[in-house]
């Protein structure tokens, strides 16, 4: 169920030489310090597509109260261009269905008639919204997927023009993973084999195709099963295949439920015992994902394309990566997640696009301000004029682990930097220690 917020009408008395506009649902006409806007031009709508619930609802689980912040900051409006605008962000929940993503995106831009589309987390969400927004002309920022499958996996080819003009991406590729793999891997020895995971999708296709080959090139044997399908219930085969090669690093990008049904498969069938690294992405990303696993999720290594410690803040709200975090856990109850920051990242660089274009209500005006974006951002630097191809800005992604939170914390895990080859500004928290060992 979409949830549309706007700002509630100021009332006050003001004479009749003022022209008073009337707020409507969905196109308010605000009053801010006495100044009233004339007509639905002086609205701005946003829309914000997000998984909420389904498999991949832990991407999604912190976007309400960073959402929250967003329209406290933006409850006044928003100045751009010497003009103001009333702001409306329409958050919708794809329920981590691509159809649902899809449908929910051409609502947007077809009956709410939305000026800027901002979508998070995951070729399942951010796909098929952004081929909506590419197919209707509409603005289209994204986040938090492989670079690499939004632009590839999108139809672009290597060495050709962008195929794209109106949907653009920032955040990690496979570089930011190889050089964290690289830098985490080598903290531990092992006989560098690494038994892979990767799944029929267009994370797993694009990793295999891109990030195998150079691990690779460093001197790590790639002991890879063939994709799996999402859904397998049964991983016996990969698992006797692992452990009969000896691997002792493994790698996957799964979705929860899948990665929790192999890794019990995995332990119960003794593959477990001879792994001393265990880098999981995607799935282990959350803390609710690896304490679901028990002890079994203890000394998972992960990465991070946000962590409370990033130095960073956000332009849009003002808040630092600590206030962030201590914030949605005052307000919660529950354990930060990496995604906090990632969202806010997101409506940080989606805002600063409009302040810079030069009609925030012209469509092109606002995709060719996206095509020139340099700015900071609560992940850190968001910049489209130096990508590794058109459209795409490049983000960092820093090794980390789940680790046995210290007495009298609140909560069971801690999650800590172990390493920070793509930005040596983030702190590093903890040694990496071995899965087992």
């Amino acid at each position: 169920m979409s949830r549309i917020i706007g700002s509630k009408p100021a009332t006050s008395g003001i004479s009749r030489r003022q022209f008073i506009a009337t707020s409507v649902a969905g196109g308010a006409a605000l009053a801010f310090g006495g100044k009233a806007f004339a007509q639905a031009a002086d609205a701005l709508k946003v829309g914000f597509v997000s998984p909420r619930t389904g498999p991949l609802a832990g991407f999604g689980e912190t976007d309400g109260y960073v959402l929250d912040l967003a329209r406290k900051a933006l409850a006044n409006g928003i100045e751009l261009g010497g003009r103001k605008y009333s702001v409306e962000i329409i958050d919708q929940d794809t329920q981590s269905d691509p159809s649902r993503a899809g449908q929910l995106a051409k609502d947007l831009i077809n009956n709410q008639a939305i000026d800027l589309m901002l979508a998070v987390s995951t070729p399942e969400v951010i796909n098929p919204v952004a081929d909506a927004c590419e197919a209707a002309g509409v603005p289209c920022l994204s986040t938090v997927m492989p670079w690499e499958a939004w632009y590839f996996g999108r139809g672009a080819k290597p060495g050709a023009p962008s195929p794209f003009k109106w949907t653009y991406h920032f955040g990690f590729g496979v570089e930011e993973f190889f050089k964290a793999y690289i830098s985490q891997w080598n903290l531990i020895e092992t006989n560098k084999k690494v038994g892979v995971m990767y799944p029929n999708d267009a994370d797993g296709n694009a990793i295999r195709a891109h990030l195998a080959p150079l691990l690779a090139k460093q001197g790590f044997t790639i002991v890879d099963p063939g994709a799996y399908e999402t859904g397998t219930t049964d991983y016996s085969s990969q698992i006797a295949l692992f452990k009969q090669e000896g691997v002792e690093i493994f790698n996957s990008f799964p979705i929860p439920p899948d990665f929790a049904a192999f890794w019990r498969q995995a332990a119960q069938q003794g593959l477990t015992k001879q792994i001393k690294i265990a880098q999981v992405a995607k799935t282990g990303l959350f803390p609710s994902d690896i304490e679901a696993l028990g002890d079994l999720g203890m000394k998972i290594s992960s990465a991070a394309y946000w962590h409370k410690a990033f130095p960073y803040k956000s332009p849009l709200t003002g808040v630092s990566g600590t206030e962030l975090a201590d914030g949605y856990e005052a307000t919660s109850g529950k354990q930060w997640t990496q995604q906090l920051g990632a969202s806010m990242s997101l409506l940080d660089a989606g805002f600063e696009a409009l302040k810079a274009s030069s009609n925030a209500k012209d469509k092109a005006a606002v995709a060719k301000a996206l095509s020139t974006l340099k700015t900071e951002t609560m992940i850190g630097k968001v910049d489209f004029t130096s990508g590794p191809v058109p459209n795409v800005s490049p983000g960092p992604i820093i090794g980390t682990q789940w680790v046995a939170a210290k007495d009298g914390s609140k909560f069971p895990l801690d999650y800590v930097v172990t390493e920070n080859a793509t930005d040596p500004k983030v702190p590093v928290e903890a040694k990496l220690q071995p899965y087992n060992g």
